[in-house]
């Protein structure tokens, strides 16, 4: 498994280093302490399984860069990491393309924790946003057509429908599982859910819907 995490301090590198060598080894880890450098090292690693990237670094004003990202490297699965706490914060990452917002105050275990349900195909979600939050507009509100999800992610959706994992997905529509989990994301924002369970009952929800109309 190969990991490019980002971040401008040092010692903040080093301490997510050990959490990150504690996921499926072995373990690849490729540095950047910048969005250029954070750049130009994903365009020498496009087998990248993931990529950790703190909001704030030099190169660009907080969800400008991770947007960047989105729009130059779609296939490759971004989590953000960050000492912001703000729902604002968390809200524009994940749709700026995130798969996950974690708060550098979380423990080495939950942010473990994180970064597993984030590759498991999971949209990674902090409590701070969770609880109490607002949320994008329900799918009970339209049918899955008018999800505002393109075509590619509704042939997504009605596998994951199905019961599909992320590896199956990717086989049958000859995609890379890092595509997958960036059309995952995608779907589960239009959704307004936040795990695989929510998106198949919406998704069941809205088929049934359509189907009685």
């Amino acid at each position: 498994m190969k990991t490019l995490l980002a971040d401008d301090h040092p010692l903040m590198r080093e301490g997510v280093r050990q959490v990150l060598a504690q996921l499926e080894p072995p373990v690849e880890i490729v540095d950047a302490h910048d969005y250029p450098s954070l750049f130009s090292q994903t365009a020498l690693h496009p087998d990248l399984d993931l990529a950790v990237v703190d909001l704030n670094m030099p190169g660009f004003v907080g969800v400008q860069g991770i947007a960047q990202f989105r729009s130059r490297f779609p296939g490759i699965p971004l989590v953000v990491l960050s000492a912001s706490e703000s729902p604002h914060d968390i809200r524009r990452s994940l749709e700026a393309g995130a798969l996950g917002y974690i708060p550098k105050a979380l423990s080495s275990a939950e942010m473990l924790a994180a970064l597993r349900q984030v590759l498991a195909g999971d949209l990674y979600v902090p409590a701070a946003l969770a609880d109490g939050h607002p949320v994008p507009p329900s799918a009970d509100t339209a049918s899955l057509a008018h999800c505002g999800l393109t075509a590619r992610q509704l042939e997504v959706a009605r596998l994951l429908a199905q019961g599909c994992a992320n590896k199956a997905i990717a086989g049958m529509l000859s995609m890379s599982e890092g595509t997958v989990k960036v059309h995952m994301a995608a779907i589960f924002r239009a959704l307004g859910v936040t795990n695989r369970t929510e998106a198949v009952l919406a998704i069941q929800r809205l088929i049934l819907r359509s189907g009685a109309s």
